[in-house]
């Protein structure tokens, strides 16, 4: 009789491709955000082309690391995590194909018309109505597959990893088609169905919980089983992850009107906004917590493994950007940060310290895995890929909050006469130093990733796999 611990034919195939672009795509996305940040310091990188202008080029930035790079983090990483934590080989292998030529398919086509300005203008869903029909046929492939998955394990249990995993599949399916809901004009031009405040409501509940849950539980599932992996110690507490689940998938889903305060949307639901961006505050928590104190007794691993760097790190940068966003949300400090450079750090602190630094971390583990290698080809690369990564964030993040501050201070200052003190043009003046150095701390991180690059295709090409190494071992 075959037990539940004996171990099926699992389909890397997929795991792999996505590891890849995981990669590619992170480069790509990565370095079209350090060219709009060198146009804010020189405006004539422009080149005077509506096609490389930073109207353009922003969504396409945005679209390429949330989506190419973090989705096909995601993706890959679930399929890997769903196959070792149930014990079973993925559902159906053409289809798991299907989920990576047509996510592929999904951000060649965004690359291409977001550029020729064919957008439908809402934040982080700026895809026009065909690319949106096709995301979504894509990503209900992409749910049959883990949860069918699932459905034929060979453990009674369901890891925790796949319950974010999960969340982060089915929240995502229904924000994107309520807020892609569309009247289609032509080929490339739709309008929305919803119109003024409800339009603004609608976006901004799809805008904050595409940070939820994409780029929150989806990636806290990632952190649920590589930190434990890579630390070689049970996660600190399971019940703690449980509670952990349902307290941040209970309130996260109410935040997203603190994105409007002090806009038409009616005050109470700013206000409720407001408070269950408090509350979040307490399972955001919880989660760094449990993930940082699964550490518990290898501490000393952090001196030496640059990979588990990455990953503690990247919950170090959650723990702050999860206490950061509450502040924000609070109306009189709304007030001076609203509109300002002040927000851009603050999705920085979380997309390049939190999203981009655990995916990495999870790369760093997979490679060697995958591909049946030993070790990756450089373990000091890492390490000075950490250090790129971290000095650049930080770098990023504290031009933007000071510049933030700045303009904020600028813009509310009048004059007894009740007139302007300062005019906007003198606020772009005075962020500019803060600029210089954005773009130094994205071009850090950039370098980092292609470093990343390097390493992950000499480890895949060198020719030492795990066997050869352990009859080296055993020979010596």
């Amino acid at each position: 009789m075959e037990t539940k611990l004996s171990h099926p034919d699992y389909n890397y195939t997929v795991v792999r491709q996505f590891t890849i672009m995981t990669v590619v795509w992170g480069i790509v996305g990565m370095a079209v955000g350090v060219l709009i940040a060198a146009q804010l310091v020189w405006p004539a990188l422009n080149f005077d082309l509506p096609w490389t202008s930073f109207g353009r080029l922003r969504p396409l930035h945005t679209n390429a690391v949330i989506f190419a790079f973090g989705g096909s983090a995601l993706i890959g990483s679930s399929f890997y995590v769903v196959q070792r934590t149930c014990q079973a080989p993925l559902i159906s292998n053409s289809l798991a194909a299907f989920v990576f030529w047509g996510w592929q398919l999904v951000i060649v086509l965004a690359a291409i018309t977001l550029p020729l300005g064919w957008t439908s203008s809402k934040e982080y869903a700026e895809l026009e109505w065909p690319i949106d029909i096709l995301i979504t046929i894509v990503w209900v492939a992409y749910a049959l597959v883990f949860f069918g998955t699932i459905m034929k394990r060979r453990t009674h249990h369901i890891y925790v990893a796949n319950w974010f995993y999960g969340a982060f599949i089915i929240t995502i399916a229904v924000l994107h088609i309520v807020n892609s809901l569309a009247v289609p004009v032509t080929l490339g031009k739709s309008y929305s169905v919803y119109a003024g405040a409800v339009d603004a409501m609608i976006q901004w509940w799809y805008g904050h919980n595409a940070v939820g849950f994409f780029l929150t539980a989806g990636f806290l599932g990632m952190m649920y089983y590589f930190v434990p992996k890579q630390a070689e110690r049970p996660v600190y507490s399971y019940r703690l992850s449980i509670v952990h689940f349902w307290a941040l998938v209970s309130v996260y889903i109410w935040a997203g009107p603190h994105h409007l305060h002090y806009t038409a949307l009616p005050d109470w639901a700013q206000s409720l906004g407001m408070v269950m961006s408090l509350i979040l505050l307490a399972p955001s928590w919880g989660g760094m917590i449990n993930g940082i104190m699964t550490l518990s007794g290898a501490w000393h691993k952090l001196r030496t493994d640059p990979i588990l760097r990455f990953l503690i790190v990247s919950l170090s940068f959650y723990g702050m950007s999860t206490f950061e966003g509450p502040m924000m949300s609070i109306k009189t400090v709304n007030s001076l940060s609203h509109y300002t450079d002040w927000t851009i750090g603050h999705v920085h602190s979380g997309a390049l310290g939190w999203v981009a630094m655990i995916s990495i971390g999870m790369v760093y583990h997979l490679v060697p895995v995958l591909f049946e290698k030993a070790k990756m080809y450089s373990i000091p690369a890492i390490g000075l890929h950490f250090w790129l990564s971290t000095i650049g964030t930080v770098l990023y993040i504290a031009s933007m909050w000071v510049n933030g501050i700045v303009q904020g201070l600028m813009w509310r200052a009048y004059n007894s006469d009740g007139s302007l003190t300062y005019s906007f043009a003198e606020s772009v003046l005075a962020s500019h130093p803060g600029y210089v150095v954005r773009f130094l701390g994205g071009l850090m991180f950039l370098c980092g990733m292609i470093i990343m690059a390097w390493n992950v295709w000499m480890t895949i090409r060198k020719e030492q796999s795990i066997a050869t190494a352990e009859v080296a071992e055993a020979t010596a």
